[in-house]
């Protein structure tokens, strides 16, 4: 994986060569490790909280179970088709994800992986570490179109609640899973986010999941994202999966809706 390559790289080229003199290596000097700030949530000159920088959420692989920086949501309200989809799902025939094919918005924010925030006053774009996916989110008060061809990660649109960015997003494929243990969802899948930055090294995120195909009744997912103080590195899955060549896991095709 290219993330891995890239810090073993920085690891390796962070030690002082045996060649070099004595001054030199004197004056080698490690990083200086990030501080999250603290204080209040920093301001734009339009007066709305300031997202922008590379945040990091909690791993969530199992939305249902709570961990450090989120709370879990327990057993899933499922329907009777949704049930049936969470209990033929198996990994070993074919997760997407094996394929190099996007996350979707959901299973995006709940990976490991850090993501950047892009913000002024009429857009938010969010830049994925994995697989170097964007999301572009108009905050210019426009609606989703009437007409929306599905895609991975949903078409979206923002606004400001106050100081809670509301971010709106339909259309998926529903291809995707919510997260790493295969939690499911339709292509009616509605996603309600909320950004507050509450302090100038946090972010309170919520999403709610509304699905009236997979889930008798809407539920939400909350979680705190953290300031990070590097950038993003390079995530690559496009030279192909290993484990496909290998013949470890197998190839993975579309669904049929039913």
């Amino acid at each position: 994986m290219t993330t891995a390559l890239v810090a073993l790289m920085w690891v390796v080229s962070s030690v002082p060569h045996s060649t070099l003199g004595a001054q030199q290596d004197s004056r080698h000097v490690a990083p200086v490790p990030f501080v999250l700030p603290t204080g209040p949530a920093p301001r734009l000159p339009s007066g709305k909280p300031d997202l922008n920088g590379v945040w990091q959420g909690p791993y969530v692989p199992d939305m249902t179970r709570s961990a450090r920086g989120n709370q879990g949501v327990g057993e899933l309200p499922y329907t009777a088709w949704g049930l049936q989809e969470w209990k033929n799902y198996d990994p070993v025939n074919g997760d997407y994800t094996g394929s190099c094919l996007p996350y979707g918005m959901v299973r995006s924010i709940n990976v490991p992986y850090p993501f950047r925030i892009i913000q002024s006053d009429t857009h938010i774009a969010l830049l994925f570490e994995a697989n170097t996916w964007f999301h572009v989110i108009p905050l210019d008060g426009r609606d989703h179109p009437k007409d929306l061809e599905p895609t991975w990660f949903g078409h979206s649109v923002g606004k400001w609640d106050g100081d809670t960015l509301v971010v709106d997003t339909i259309g998926s494929n529903g291809y995707t899973k919510l997260d790493t243990v295969g939690h499911p969802h339709s292509d009616q899948l509605h996603v309600i986010q909320t950004f507050r930055r509450i302090d100038a090294g946090r972010i309170a995120h919520t999403m709610t999941i509304d699905d009236p195909k997979t889930f008798t009744r809407r539920w939400t997912h909350e979680r705190t994202l953290t300031l990070q103080g590097g950038d993003l590195i390079e995530y690559s899955c496009e030279e192909n999966n290993k484990g496909l060549w290998e013949g470890r896991i197998k190839h993975w095709t579309p669904p049929e809706h039913k």
